[in-house]
């Protein structure tokens, strides 16, 4: 199992006992490296850098913190994803959070640092990694118009829309939360498994209700997908592990 979407480096000092822990269970985690408030990348990227190889990063930075339109951060940032261009698989997570910004002024300074990244990431041949809450359908406008290609991460939109975003060559996120969010589960029914990269989004998404989420409960998004689509779980397991190899360019 390949873990698409998951921040190890928000379990700071217990991150080395979860990462050993999923070692055992998982061929791979994608790890979404992202600035966001005081969870820094160079911080993030000196944690996890003993572990790359099982680990594989992407580096990014959160609308969530786009919204505070920082453009000094945001070039640190930028130097910083130029400095590990060759060593990362993904630029994100990037996006639109319109459930938190606040006003026009913070949904302005999104779009303009998420179309920022993007031009980083076509600059660099990178494919980027999604992430959009209210903002599904611009977000996916503004990828169709530079032409990148896209992992929409623990996508909550409409059906119609993962349909579309998977008839124009991207990838949606479906993730544990398959188990309580209704969007989740629609997108997931809609979807070919030939269309889809399995996530937990840790440690957030839990499906176990008073736990946190961990990467190897990934289990539980392929199981509830494959009971969705009428297959065996062996056959979504390497129908979605064959996607994270192909859409990173995962050695594995």
């Amino acid at each position: 199992m390949i873990d698409a979407h998951a921040h190890f480096e928000f379990y700071k000092k217990e991150a080395p006992q979860v990462i050993e822990e999923c070692r055992k269970e998982l061929k791979a985690v994608v790890d979404s490296i992202t600035e966001y408030r005081k969870t820094h990348v160079w911080k993030s990227w000196e944690l996890l850098k003993p572990y790359f190889g099982f680990i594989f990063p992407t580096l990014g930075y959160h609308p969530n913190e786009a919204r505070r339109g920082n453009w000094e951060k945001v070039k640190k940032v930028e130097d910083f994803i130029w400095e590990h261009k060759d060593e990362i698989v993904a630029v994100g997570e990037i996006g639109l959070d319109y459930h938190y910004a606040e006003n026009e002024e913070q949904r302005k300074n999104q779009r303009a640092i998420f179309e920022h990244f993007i031009e980083l990431a076509v600059e660099l041949k990178l494919p980027v990694v999604i992430h959009a809450r209210e903002a599904e359908k611009e977000a996916f406008e503004i990828v169709q118009r530079h032409g990148v290609k896209a992992y929409f991460h623990s996508f909550a939109g409409s059906p119609e829309l993962a349909r579309e975003i998977a008839e124009n060559g991207h990838l949606v996120g479906i993730n544990t939360g398959i188990t309580f969010i209704p969007e989740v589960r629609e997108a997931a029914r809609v979807l070919e498994p030939e269309e889809i990269l399995v996530e937990t989004d840790s440690p957030y998404m839990s499906p176990f209700k008073g736990q946190r989420n961990k990467p190897c409960y990934v289990r539980v998004a392929i199981e509830e997908v494959a009971k969705l689509k009428g297959l065996e779980f062996e056959e979504v397991e390497r129908i979605t592990e064959k996607n994270a190899v192909e859409f990173f360019g995962l050695e594995v």
